[in-house]
């Protein structure tokens, strides 16, 4: 049997109103791919993509039935940052932007600074300083 490397290569978000969710990925200042003439729109990030495509087209792709989503869904993605205050500068962007803070920054026990808020779909990201994972110039971390 062949091994399944691992390489995350793009994380696809579902999206109830695509238009919304672009302003919004935009707005954090992130290169959007492809335009909206596509059924999914591309945004680069340090080592993958993120794909924003239509909830009940995603749905259909993978072969599903479109649900109603609960708050939390077991899963968040993080964002690392180089600072404390550039992780208060974040959340002060991403509260402009009409995010749900979830969880306002915090010292956390383990000696990082992190918080949570959720996209206008209610996908949670973390924005995150961890001094253990410093960040290399292409702003990727190395977890050893």
């Amino acid at each position: 049997m062949a091994e399944l490397a691992p390489n995350l290569v793009i994380v696809t978000l579902a999206v109830s109103d695509l238009d919304r969710s672009i302003a919004f990925y935009r707005g954090l200042g992130w290169e959007q791919r492809g335009d909206r003439s596509q059924d999914i729109v591309w945004f680069r990030t340090s080592g993958s993509w993120l794909g924003l495509f239509g909830a009940d087209e995603l749905a259909a792709d993978a072969g599903l039935a479109a649900t109603e989503l609960p708050p939390f869904r077991g899963i968040t993605l993080a964002v690392n940052l180089p600072s404390e205050a550039d992780v208060d500068e974040a959340f002060d962007t991403v509260r402009a932007l009409g995010a749900d803070i979830v969880k306002a920054p915090v010292r956390a026990d383990w000696g990082g600074y992190s918080g949570y808020f959720a996209d206008p779909d209610g996908h949670v990201w973390e924005l995150c300083f961890n001094p253990g994972f410093p960040l290399d110039e292409h702003g990727r971390i190395d977890i050893e």
